[in-house]
């Protein structure tokens, strides 16, 4: 009986840390998306229509990408945040269902 409480407890434990980092990581990338936009480009809150962090399929810092819409622009923005270099980087745009590299 012991060990299936130890079992259960251990289990539970490792699946909340997992979900708690995942959700640390989406947290910290579109925090660090929306101060870039405000900060660096000038972008007004306003202006932001929609900033959306997400898991990609990709590898690295590029795992969590955050989605950026704008008021009046056309453009579908990906970012993420260079870990290493502190940076928030264009990973690409989409425009007119194209693909482009930031």
């Amino acid at each position: 009986m012991k060990k299936i409480i130890i079992m259960t407890l251990s289990l539970v434990i490792g699946i909340g840390s997992v979900s708690g980092y995942i959700n640390y990581k989406k947290y910290s990338s579109k925090i660090a998306v929306e101060n870039y936009l405000t900060d660096e480009k000038h972008i007004d809150k306003k202006d932001v229509k929609k900033v959306e962090p997400f898991v990609a399929n990709l590898q690295g810092n590029k795992k969590w990408l955050v989605y950026v819409r704008l008021n009046g622009d056309a453009k579908k923005y990906y970012y993420y945040k260079d870990s290493k270099n502190n940076k928030v980087v264009l990973e690409s745009y989409i425009l007119k269902g194209k693909e482009c590299a930031g």
